[in-house]
């Protein structure tokens, strides 16, 4: 059975609902299911072009690893990268790795003609974990509108979409 997440920009009250790729990336799926829900701020990529954001602390037991990956993500993937320490992060990020572990980035790509190349880091793989499947045209304008108005303040939720709420997105189980 599909499993789904929701995820939401808080701030501009946008929802999206994301299918799991278990086939492809079961590792990262379990993973990511088993630590939700996650929360943290927005940030919006510089040279990735299409993509926001979020920056939380290591979470799985056992670190996925390598699968389903990319470096021209689509619009609608939602990847997961771990960003090993040592690793420049954003200075309000950096009590993310608390534990010397590193710190995810859980990103959502919201329009095509991506690239993951830093300046400084090189190809960025990451790996594809879900795809959004409700209200993409919705994530596509609060993308847009991050890119253009700020991130300040915004916060990003990746949380289980389970029950009752699959009706309400309309992906009914059963």
């Amino acid at each position: 059975m599909a499993r789904y997440i929701e995820i939401i920009l808080e701030k501009r009250d946008v929802h999206c609902a994301a299918q799991l790729l278990d086939e492809r990336a079961p590792r990262t799926c379990d993973a990511v299911w088993n630590a939700l829900p996650q929360t943290g701020a927005v940030y919006h990529a510089k040279y990735a072009s299409n993509e926001i954001y979020t920056l939380v602390s290591a979470f799985a037991e056992e670190e996925p690893g390598p699968e389903h990956r990319t470096i021209v993500p689509a619009s609608g993937d939602v990847m997961y990268f771990l960003l090993s320490p040592g690793v420049a992060l954003p200075s309000d990020a950096r009590h993310l790795n608390r534990d010397g572990r590193g710190v995810i980035d859980l990103a959502v790509f919201y329009d095509h003609y991506n690239l993951l190349l830093s300046p400084r880091e090189g190809l960025g793989p990451g790996n594809v974990f879900a795809r959004i499947v409700r209200n993409m045209e919705a994530v596509t304008a609060a993308g847009d509108n991050v890119w253009r108005e700020g991130f300040a303040g915004e916060q990003m939720t990746y949380r289980r979409l389970e029950g009752e709420e699959l009706k309400e997105w309309g992906l009914d189980q059963g």
